[in-house]
């Protein structure tokens, strides 16, 4: 299994959100770049992050700290965050990241999805974030309608290999992720599924590996101690 330390970006400072409420945010460092080199340092084949502002308000404020992050490590990096157009997935690219992640534009302008996909086939990843088993955009304050199978089944047949399921109600909430509807998930698709929300010890991350989950995203247990990355890595990293 892969494993993915999360680096969550807002005004330029790394956080935690707890069920991706802007209004409960912790500040973990003012320093992205350095957690980013830490990460490396402890194993970390694999950088997620996000650009907070971005999928709250649809614009971009942390670029230079994203590029930073990009050059400063030699692993790859996936982005994603209030990416709403082509142009944006194609500025992410040429800043240095490996990987886009796209959510809400897959339900608010499936065009630009499809695009982008068929620009940069599977170096686009699908965020699939839910609440309830529907899925929510903008920053997880709009629901969708639509049910996370649907929309999963939908990317596949654009081309899609990788999806980002996160239930928003075990983000930041250090209670263990969702692995069952991560599991199914994953089976009823035949999908790459990185979970995401809740992963809070190494038996978590076991329960995931053991499951044949394809990822996963690990974000408050890091920065609270709860995991310590050199060994989850050591654990399951191919």
């Amino acid at each position: 299994m892969k494993l993915y330390p999360a680096i969550d970006i807002m005004d330029g400072k790394c956080v935690r959100l707890k069920k991706g409420q802007a209004h409960q945010k912790t500040i973990y460092s003012n320093d992205p770049i350095a957690v980013a080199k830490q990460f490396e340092q402890m194993g970390a084949k694999h950088l997620h992050v996000v650009d907070l502002d971005g999928a709250f308000r649809g614009y971009k404020q942390n670029e230079s700290v994203i590029e930073a992050i990009a050059h400063s490590v030699k692993i790859p990096v996936q982005v994603g965050g209030g990416l709403r157009k082509i142009d944006d997935v194609n500025r992410l690219f040429d800043l240095g990241v490996s990987r886009v992640v796209l959510g809400t534009v897959m339900v608010e302008d499936p065009s630009v999805f499809e695009l982008a996909v068929l620009q940069y086939g599977h170096r686009i990843v699908a965020g699939i974030d839910c609440r309830d088993g529907i899925v929510v955009i903008k920053g997880w304050v709009e629901k969708s309608g639509i049910s996370a199978f649907d929309l999963a089944k939908r990317v596949k047949k654009i081309g899609v290999s990788r999806i980002i399921y996160t239930d928003v109600a075990k983000d930041g909430m250090m209670q263990g992720p969702n692995i069952n509807a991560a599991i199914k998930l994953q089976k009823e698709t035949g999908l790459k599924v990185i979970a995401s929300g809740g992963i809070s010890s190494l038996d978590d991350i076991v329960k995931l590996n053991e499951a044949g989950i394809y990822g996963a995203i690990i974000g408050k247990a890091l920065y609270e101690g709860t995991v310590d990355l050199k060994e989850a890595c050591e654990l399951v990293e191919d």
